[in-house]
């Protein structure tokens, strides 16, 4: 067993190095370039349709709100990797790492909003009358490769296990490290506030999750900002030190041991997408349950998810690590895991490292509450309704064995099991990129949509709509 789990984790390594990241590189830089690079020439529309619409009744069908779906989908990406990732990213591909993590954001938004169009425009309802799309769904329907669509649900359902072991053992750490519990009964009580919101569905998690997510994000950012000001000074040193390490090799200090630029950028790269799930094919099942009029109004919705994110979020890790000093430590890269706490406990003593674990719980148990809604949708997609159930309970109990440290030799298959549901969906991404090109024309040429919204008339009639191609 150990020799297979060394293989599957140098077959992992090499599959997350060059092959994964320049796939998903250059699906994002053809998506942007396919799309006239909304994302830059859209960026005031984008933020007035969506932050700028909260509160607002929101138009055409759908399960719950495009807020609802956005925090949803949100709580599966702000997670772990948003506050021990990006240390690690730091120590082993130096501070230019985070430029590349910025950088590799701004493509991935192509990608994420591409996956929202799609996953809209294919939606259906389910025998409760919610509307459920995703990968599974475009890939049948759009590609019409049943067996393909197939084989990322089976895919999926068979990651979320390990990934919710592993959810449940970090949250289970944290909370006896901080607060002494037992790591079972944390487990236990775990499992049981999980299965109190998905067992409401949608509907529930939706609600849970659009009053939660804005407050933690808002508290750690929140938090991240007050160390801003109380710096000011050092924030130009901060930009300066990102974008200087980003073209040049980093120099050892300190317990860090110095990076190449390769290196430097397979780090940004590689956390930057990590971290947003672009391509992932996860964020969209929640997006394809809002209420929309049309699948790229939604689409819009996925970008701001990833300024919440990679560039909220994580820059705020970045900034309180990097201006902290922490990173240059002794003992730093000998668990850059504990640099962000280590980092807040610089700035506001032991309630610095609370605040810290706190946040990481929080942020983890949205992640787990929300995967396991994933799971549950391709158990339906494949099996139906009482398939969806079933898969529920397995779920929970994942989370109990995960928080006792059980099953751990499944763990290391993870990041294998991410690319199988990776490549399939990505390439389902290249081959219905023209129906995103289709559905992103009709939108800002009809005077339904865009126009309407900007107050324009229409100077161009494309010759068949997108609907119907």
């Amino acid at each position: 067993m150990e020799m297979l789990l060394t293989w599957v984790e140098r077959i992992s390594d090499w599959l997350w190095g060059p092959p994964l990241i320049i796939l998903l590189t250059g699906t994002g830089v053809y998506l942007t370039i396919l799309l006239k690079f909304f994302q830059f020439r859209h960026s005031f529309y984008i933020f007035k349709q969506t932050i700028g619409s909260v509160g607002q009744k929101p138009k055409g069908e759908g399960t719950v709100t495009p807020l609802q779906a956005l925090t949803s989908a949100l709580s599966s990406t702000v997670g772990a990797a948003n506050i021990v990732g990006v240390p690690a990213a730091i120590m082993f591909g130096g501070p230019g790492a985070v430029f590349w993590m910025w950088l590799i954001a701004l493509f991935a938004m192509a990608i994420k909003f591409s996956e929202s169009v799609l996953a809209v425009h294919y939606r259906e309802k389910n025998e409760a009358g919610e509307f459920v799309g995703g990968p599974m769904y475009y890939i049948t329907k759009g590609l019409r490769m049943k067996w393909l669509g197939v084989f990322f649900s089976v895919a999926l359902i068979v990651e979320l296990v390990p990934s919710i072991m592993v959810q449940g053992n970090s949250v289970s750490v944290s909370l006896a490290d901080t607060f002494s519990f037992n790591k079972v009964y944390a487990g236990i009580g775990i499992a049981f506030v999980i299965g109190l919101v998905v067992i409401g569905g949608i509907k529930r998690i939706g609600k849970v999750t659009e009053l939660v997510v804005p407050l933690m994000a808002g508290a750690y950012v929140g938090a991240g900002i007050i160390i801003v000001f109380m710096n000011i000074s050092s924030v130009p040193a901060f930009f300066s030190l990102i974008f200087s390490n980003a073209f040049t090799s980093s120099s050892a200090l300190g317990g860090f041991a110095g990076a190449a630029i390769a290196e430097t950028v397979r780090w940004g790269f590689a956390r930057g997408l990590y971290s947003n799930e672009a391509g992932m094919g996860t964020a969209p099942i929640a997006h394809a349950a809002a209420m929309t009029d049309h699948p790229v109004r939604q689409g819009f919705w996925s970008v701001i998810g990833i300024v919440v994110d990679t560039l909220l979020i994580c820059t705020t890790t970045a900034f309180v690590v990097l201006s902290s000093g922490v990173w240059t430590g002794e003992n730093a890269l000998q668990n850059p895991a504990a640099l962000t706490a280590a980092a807040f406990k610089s700035y506001f003593g032991s309630g610095g490292g609370y605040f810290v674990s706190i946040s990481l719980v929080f942020f983890v148990l949205s992640t787990i509450t929300v995967v396991i809604f994933y799971g549950v949708k391709q158990a339906e997609f494949l099996f139906g309704r009482i398939a969806g159930h079933v898969i529920k309970l397995i779920y929970l109990a994942a989370i109990i064995v995960g928080a006792a440290g059980g099953a751990k030799a499944i763990w290391g298959f993870l990041d294998l099991a991410l690319a199988f549901i990776l490549v399939p969906n990505i390439a389902a991404l290249l081959l219905l990129s023209k129906k995103v090109k289709a559905l992103y024309t009709e939108f800002f040429t009809s005077e339904e949509y865009y126009l309407k919204d900007v107050g324009k008339q229409n100077t161009y009639e494309p010759s068949k709509k997108a609907e119907n191609s």
